[in-house]
């Protein structure tokens, strides 16, 4: 075949578009969409033949061309950037192999435009699935530690001060839940992801009778991009899973945060295995947190891919262009693959983070963070208001602080004596009763409300958490078989059209 595409432009294409537009785009994706492009080509053929619109004799030529290039790779496909992009490459081999007369139909009724919209949404759904896979591997194990450590008692914290009590089992579990709305969110992006364009031409689609229901069902989609203009014009799918991505990496990045924080020398309630650290050229006593900075830098570098490609779009005209469905699209193939090694990281460390359980319960009774209790034991016990409680318990905490004393140094005395300095009068609590009110691991058993941190509670969330993620593995293996289940369809009813 020729290297010119178009009898339109009388020069070849200038060697600098080659060398900075298109050969790195083909050597950067030909190989990516080469799967799903066979699959497109040969649902296309398909239907085309069924609607009559190529003859028996080019429709078997065409079926035997493309299952020998889907059989023999990528690699055997010699790539001509004159040829622009991966489709005329793909379709220069192809008639090489059967012909032009035969190899030249394949084009009947279709576009580039249509055609790269329809390869986008199947590469994007992939995505989908895989990074859907992933975060569930990852939320599985935190629900397995929110449930081993709940009653590994460790300080909560508000703006990284010490707060109220709370257990590491109930850190997890919260990290699971927010990992649950992740997936919800690329759960949600399929509905508008896995739909045809195909049929829809360059924007108007064709005067042909084809079958644009018949094509989305070969190649496993849900239904149909109506609007043939809105069809190549949109990649707002794309958008929408990169926004997912990136709150994705949002999460791990605030995760990943926390552990910073609770690895260092200063708080070491938190540990990793050497395994997933490392150290320094010139400092033999480092033990560097390498994974959780590389977490946290990957979210500003997904980030960064979101802006770029809204960038890209936003001042496009509705319509197919380059810079809004190449450049757009671009990073959401990288974010994809950044995503995908990302989350096998948190998955590790989710894993593998141990808690130094003597040394939370230790912080956690120094460092006053059951004092909310004491209070609410003056609300219930002496018929307080809470902000008459708040202040003699914030006295009491002072004193205490003054005195060298812990948490579990204060006394009724204590109380008493910010009591009648506040109020003027004591309160005459049991000794018994502020002892177990300042008590964290106490604290924590008596929040049993839903959602709360007492180990039954914890519990009872990771159990029905656990359910609602068997589910939702069976969705996504429901949605993995559909696909399947239309491609071994392709396959079989190609290859008849072959015989």
């Amino acid at each position: 075949m020729e290297s010119k595409v178009s009898r339109r432009l009388t020069e070849k294409v200038a060697q600098e578009v080659c060398d900075h537009i298109y050969a790195p785009r083909l050597a950067r994706d030909f190989k990516s969409v080469f799967g799903h492009m066979s699959d497109l080509n040969q649902a296309h053929v398909l239907m085309l033949a069924r609607c009559g619109l190529i003859s028996p004799q080019a429709a078997k030529a065409l079926a035997g061309g493309l299952l020998r290039m889907e059989a023999e790779g990528p690699d055997v496909v010699e790539l001509d950037p004159q040829r622009e992009d991966s489709y005329f490459n793909y379709e220069a081999h192809l008639i090489k192999l059967i012909g032009t007369d035969a190899g030249g139909r394949m084009h009947i009724a279709r576009s580039r435009n249509d055609l790269s919209a329809g390869l986008d949404r199947m590469r994007a759904r992939d995505l989908l699935l895989d990074a859907s896979q992933a975060l569930l591997s990852v939320e599985e194990h935190a629900l397995d530690g929110a449930f081993r450590f709940r009653e590994a008692v460790m300080p909560g914290y508000t703006h990284l001060q010490p707060a109220q009590p709370v257990t590491y089992g109930f850190f997890l579990a919260g990290v699971a839940q927010s990992l649950e709305r992740d997936f919800g969110r690329l759960s949600d992006a399929w509905a508008r992801t896995n739909i045809s364009p195909l049929g829809a031409g360059a924007l108007a689609g064709t005067t042909f009778a084809i079958d644009r229901h018949a094509i989305a069902t070969s190649l496993g989609f849900d239904g149909l991009v109506e609007n043939t203009l809105d069809a190549v014009a949109t990649r707002d799918f794309g958008l929408e899973i990169l926004n997912g991505l990136s709150q994705i990496a949002i999460g791990w990045s605030r995760v990943a945060q926390d552990y910073h924080v609770l690895v260092s020398h200063e708080f070491q309630t938190v540990e990793f295995p050497d395994r997933v650290t490392g150290t320094s050229s010139i400092m033999p006593q480092k033990k560097n947190p390498v994974v959780l900075e590389h977490l946290k830098g990957k979210a500003g570098h997904l980030l960064g891919l979101y802006v770029a490609s809204a960038t890209a779009v936003k001042g496009t005209h509705f319509t197919n262009t380059i810079d809004a469905n190449r450049e757009g699209m671009r990073g959401v193939w990288e974010a994809g693959e950044e995503v995908l090694r990302c989350l096998s990281l948190f998955d590790l460390i989710i894993a593998t983070g141990r808690p130094n359980a003597a040394l939370m319960k230790r912080r956690v009774t120094e460092d006053f963070a059951s004092a909310t209790d004491l209070a609410d034991i003056l609300v219930r016990d002496a018929d307080l208001s809470f902000r008459e409680a708040h202040h003699i318990v914030g006295a009491v905490v002072r004193a205490a602080m003054d005195a060298g004393l812990a948490a579990d140094g204060i006394t009724t005395q204590m109380v008493d004596d910010a009591a009648r300095d506040q109020l003027g009068r004591a309160i005459g609590l049991d000794a018994d009763l502020v002892r177990r009110s300042l008590d964290p691991t106490a604290s924590v058993a008596g929040r049993t409300l839903p959602g709360g941190p007492a180990p039954e509670a914890v519990a009872r969330s990771v159990e029905a958490a656990q359910a609602r993620l068997e589910a939702r593995h069976a969705a996504l293996a429901d949605k993995r078989g559909r696909l399947q289940k239309a491609r071994e369809m392709l396959k079989r009813d190609l290859a008849e059209l072959a015989a």
